[in-house]
């Protein structure tokens, strides 16, 4: 009697613990994910829906928070182009603006890029990857940065701080997107099976 009472007693304990497990697991998952990162408000907000996908996963982490950003990246694009398109801006303002879209359009390019390796990654090629991604978010949120510093006289304007706001939100999604990219390329291609 005594055996049938600890497997029963076993199995509720396994069952209240898995329960539990399913109902914190989402938040706990996106929250481990974001320990690393330097914005992690913006990176649990963001993030937080692909939990039950991701799990604890650096590698789907990595590739989520680069496609999450790159979203953001293409909409901040699509304004730039808009404001240029109607010469909302003169003078230095215009200068600034046509700047900021090329930095950005190269910014895209490098999310992009790093989207395209993380989305094919190999063990036998994993370090070189590491490299090349890690290249391209560094570059990217160089591109971002330097957008913001062409409005520095610029940032009184109500229009323009909106864009600031906007380009600022994507260049701590794209810090945010590195840190998680150099948690996957310090957890090894190990990690890759579970892809």
């Amino acid at each position: 009697m005594t055996w049938k009472f600890m497997l029963v007693l076993a199995w509720v304990t396994i069952l209240i613990c898995s329960t539990t497990a399913s109902s914190k697991g989402g938040e706990s998952y996106v929250r481990d994910a974001c320990s690393v990162t330097r914005y992690q408000d913006i990176c649990m907000h963001s993030l937080a829906s692909f939990s039950s996908t991701a799990k604890n996963n650096p590698s789907k982490w990595a590739r989520v928070g680069v496609s999450v950003t790159l979203s953001q990246a293409k909409g901040v694009t699509q304004s730039l182009l808009k404001l240029k398109k109607h010469n909302s801006l003169k003078g230095r303002g215009r200068v600034a603006l046509l700047d900021c879209a090329e930095c950005f359009q190269d910014a895209l390019d490098n999310l992009h890029n790093s989207l395209g390796v993380l989305r094919k990654l190999s063990s036998q090629t994993f370090n070189d990857q590491m490299g090349d991604v890690t290249t391209w978010l560094s570059a990217a949120l160089t591109d971002e940065d330097t957008c913001l510093d062409g409005f520095e006289d610029q940032r009184r304007r109500k229009q323009v701080k909106l864009l600031l706001n906007r380009v600022t939100n994507v260049s701590y999604m794209t810090s945010n997107a590195l840190a998680l990219v150099n948690k996957l390329a310090t957890t090894g291609p190990e990690c890759l099976e579970n892809s």
